[in-house]
């Protein structure tokens, strides 16, 4: 059995428990956490399982690190902490472990990514032998393999287009949802996930990865944005009432440019309530779903839509955890080194049929 920690106990740390706990090959040695009412919970509390796992959660990074875990799932957050995010991960690799991680998004495209970001990395590898692989949380498969994997279906291809459809009605991340979306607020007001340059740092990575897998060069990475809103005052179940006139969608696109034309684009249209822009792409059924589109002939469009106990959200967040979970056995019988989404395969669910964590 792999020795995994979990660093992190959010939105991702708490379904990175359950995978592991679901997966055969792997095994749960400990959970570090930041905030002090965490320290000392069950690990299976702290993910919902509802029951206990034997592992306590601990805030002392220095013990669980010297146990030397050969795998370590990185939960923290990192847009708003990239540099702690970066001396947590090299620490972790400079011990000797595997790690996964959505935290850092320059190196969704490791091969070009800023030298402040990719050298200390590598020279935490060289140091201590762990590897690293990022995949996005939004989620990453959905911007990067899938596309990849589906252009290989295609004849000749004119475009590709990954979209995330979501409503944010039932998302209970409320300050997420108003502040950095910007839902619910003026129409004015300039929400921090579209401001320029944002979205090109958050996913041109992903569009970069993309290009190198169809093996073509971009001139450049346009952004657009696209604000609705809301007709009538809206209540939501988790978040409470969005006033009529305020933001209710928003619609971003990164686009990577070839010969002046918007042929790799990763598109985000988001609700808080589905009157708002229904003439923009709806999800077939429910709240959210991921979708991606190749021009061409033949002309593919696949979506897929995921639940974790009923709800979208997390459903998402399910599957972009599992990519990392899932890669933990290949990264450590690989050689020591830095790896993306095109290194490291997309393999099917072997000896998981039936087990539940």
């Amino acid at each position: 059995m792999i020795s995994t920690i979990v660093w992190g106990t959010g939105n991702v740390g708490r379904l990175a428990i359950r995978a592991i706990e679901a997966h055969p090959a792997l095994a749960l040695t400990a959970v570090l956490v930041n905030n002090p009412d965490k320290v000392g919970r069950d690990a299976g509390d702290l993910a919902g399982l509802g029951r206990d796992l034997g592992v306590a959660a601990s805030d002392d990074i220095e013990t669980v690190l010297a146990g030397r875990p050969q795998a370590v799932v990185y939960a923290a957050s990192g847009e708003l902490r990239p540099d702690d995010a970066i001396a947590d991960i090299a620490k972790a690799i400079r011990a000797g472990a595997v790690v996964v991680t959505p935290s850092l998004y320059a190196l969704y495209d490791q091969r070009n990514a800023p030298p402040e970001v990719r050298d200390p990395i590598m020279a935490a590898i060289s140091e201590g032998g762990g590897s690293l692989f990022v995949s996005g949380v939004d989620p990453g498969w959905g911007n990067d393999i899938l596309p990849a994997l589906l252009s290989g279906l295609g004849g000749t291809i004119e475009a590709i287009r990954c979209q995330e459809i979501f409503d944010y009605s039932t998302y209970d991340q409320e300050d997420s949802v108003r502040y950095i979306v910007g839902m619910g607020q003026p129409m004015d007001y300039e929400p921090p996930m579209v401001a320029p340059t944002i979205p090109t740092m958050v996913w041109g990575g992903q569009i970069r990865l993309i290009a190198r897998a169809l093996g073509v060069e971009l001139d450049e990475i346009r952004e657009t944005v696209t604000r609705r809103d809301l007709d009538e005052t809206i209540t939501t179940a988790t978040m409470g009432e969005f006033e009529k006139g305020t933001q209710g969608a928003l619609r971003f696109e990164v686009q990577g440019i070839i010969d002046d034309e918007p042929r790799i684009v990763i598109e985000h249209v988001t609700r808080i309530h589905p009157s708002c822009a229904p003439d923009w792409p709806t999800p077939p059924d429910g709240d959210g779903a991921h979708r991606v589109i190749i021009e061409g002939s033949p002309r593919i469009e696949v979506t897929v839509e995921a639940t974790e106990n009923g709800n979208r959200a997390e459903g998402g967040n399910a599957t972009a955890v599992g990519r990392l979970v899932n890669a933990i056995d290949w990264l450590v019988e690989a050689a020591p080194g830095l790896y993306d989404a095109l290194d490291v395969p997309l393999r099917p669910a072997t000896g998981k049929l039936g087990r539940k964590p």
